[in-house]
């Protein structure tokens, strides 16, 4: 599964290799409640009848229309753009309401027409790849640069935008490291993907590791503890356990309770979390530390098979990102 900058990149090369013109549009600034954020884009492309096709969105479909007939120029045949340009709407109240704006948001855009100095099918490759990248446009000539952002500081600047150069981040924002490389973690780090997580699969059991295959993860059969070490996880890091083993999740939670995860998970009973609770306070790990181990994990909703406790797990990640804790649920018994 991809996430949805990938999917709207992907439409691109694959419009490209058919030989058809594109128009890409990118968010660089909003004010007010404008429906999509910064860094959102949009193609546009034709299809072989010469009809406008439209992949992703910036402004969940309320300029879309607008969008194309700017692009397809004063004639409607063909992509007119040739360079970057920086359009803005609902300046207005009258293009507020025009536009479907709420609130009177205010959206501006570069759109660039995608070339080969566009680099796109270089970015795509490396996103599916897992990786992070910058890319720099010079508004001037629509040249593009692309370089390493695995290592930029995740809570810094994801787009900047000077009079000459556009620059946004493009890949996962997010870590996810998974403990274990069985069924569940199978659905676990394809779902999570799809939600913006680079993922990384730590399992030192040969037996699990040889045919371990999900596209855009990685791989590493390290020890659970190193390899939470070597993550150096921050507060755009989670750490999920899911082998059952005590020597091998335990490991990972005593160093990623100790360190700045957003979220650290275990699967696991709630006998098992309270046995497992004892085991960490022997390993120093601090009472306080324990308390921010969530466990069993995911949110309880009755999921009972592995894809079903992937997205319960993820649930709850998504739900800690985001500042809320959901509260236990009440169980509703069914007729019959």
């Amino acid at each position: 599964m991809d996430n949805v900058d990938l999917n709207v990149l992907k439409t691109i090369v694959a419009w490209r290799a058919e030989g058809r013109r594109v128009t890409m549009g990118t968010i660089v600034r909003t004010w007010g409640s404008a429906p999509r954020p910064v860094g959102a884009i949009v193609a546009i492309g034709e299809d072989e009848a010469g009809l406008a096709r439209i992949a992703g969105s910036v402004s969940g479909g309320c300029i879309e229309d607008d969008l194309v007939a700017k692009v397809r120029g004063a004639d409607g045949h063909g992509l007119a753009i040739d360079k970057p340009e920086r359009v803005t709407y609902g300046i207005s109240a009258e293009e507020a309401n025009r536009f479907g704006l709420p609130c009177g948001g205010t959206i501006e855009l570069v759109m660039e027409p995608i070339v080969e100095r566009s680099r796109i099918e270089e970015l795509a490759d490396g996103i599916a790849r897992g990786h992070r990248l910058r890319r720099t446009l010079d508004l001037d000539d629509g040249a593009v640069t692309l370089s390493d952002a695995d290592g930029f500081d995740r809570r810094g600047e994801a787009l900047t935008l000077t009079d000459r150069a556009l620059s946004t981040l493009h890949g996962p924002s997010w870590r996810l490291m998974i403990i274990g490389a069985g069924q569940m973690t199978l659905y676990l780090a394809q779902m999570a993907q799809a939600l913006d997580y680079r993922v990384i699969v730590c399992d030192p059991r040969e037996e699990y590791t040889a045919q371990w295959q999900v596209d855009g993860s990685a791989l590493t059969s390290e020890m659970p503890d190193d390899a939470v070490i070597a993550m150096k996880p921050d507060a755009h890091s989670a750490v999920v356990a899911l082998t059952h083993d005590p020597k091998l999740d335990d490991l990972a939670l005593m160093e990623a309770l100790r360190g700045d995860a957003f979220y650290v998970g275990a699967i696991g009973s709630k006998a098992n979390q309270a046995r497992r609770r004892e085991r960490l306070l022997q390993f120093d790990v601090t009472a306080e530390q324990i308390d921010r181990l969530h466990g069993p994990v995911g949110l309880k909703n009755g999921a009972r098979t592995p894809p079903e406790i992937a997205v319960a797990i993820l649930a709850e990640m998504t739900a800690v990102r985001y500042g809320y804790r959901i509260p236990e649920p009440v169980r509703i018994e069914q007729p019959g």
